[in-house]
């Protein structure tokens, strides 16, 4: 079983993407509300991928990217940004980071799970 870390500040986005997650891809699904947080969860746990959102107050997501890649515990974790920030120099700017994706707010919480397995390549 696939497992995920959500990482979003805002506690309705989280549960969302978490219910929308384990109900159509069946997987396990974790949970955190800052990038510091979201650090210390991924490294203990390991999750398959990480969702995290561009927007967050204290440390931002792709601050926390930056972060992330820097800690051998969790470079090598794929991460998904997701944003509603949709223009064109957002988009190159959080591409040129080296995440594996960016999806876009608000999202379909019926494809949201194919949107990841797409992105990361998951054929299960």
């Amino acid at each position: 079983m696939r497992k995920i870390l959500i990482i979003d500040d805002e506690d309705d986005i989280r549960e969302v993407a978490a219910l929308s997650l384990e109900a159509i891809a069946g997987w396990e699904i974790l949970t955190a509300s800052s990038g510091a947080q979201g650090i210390l969860i991924a490294a203990a746990q390991q999750p398959d991928a990480i969702l995290m959102d561009v927007m967050m107050p204290e440390v931002d997501g792709p601050t926390t990217f930056g972060l992330m890649k820097q800690n051998p515990e969790v470079a090598g974790i794929p991460v998904l940004l997701l944003t509603a920030k949709v223009q064109g120099v957002d988009q190159r700017r959080f591409a040129n980071l080296g995440v594996s994706a960016v999806l876009f707010k608000p999202f379909d919480p019926l494809t949201l799970a194919q949107q990841i397995s797409d992105a990361l390549g998951w054929k299960d």
